[in-house]
């Protein structure tokens, strides 16, 4: 929820994932959205012991 107040507060960003679901979701959607992405990332890094690669 930190990162959906932040932004809440600086301005979405229509261009990336997170803005887009802001425009389109409610916030607690879009924070249960984003929560489950980044458990997907997780998992999927530890299930072949990978390092985080910034795309």
């Amino acid at each position: 929820m930190s990162r959906i107040r932040w932004i809440v507060r600086k301005g979405v960003l229509p261009d990336n994932w997170l803005g887009r679901m802001m425009a389109r979701r409610p916030r607690m959607v879009v924070a249960v959205a984003l929560a489950n992405k980044m458990a997907r990332t997780i998992w999927a890094m530890m299930t072949r012991e990978e390092d985080y690669r910034l795309a």
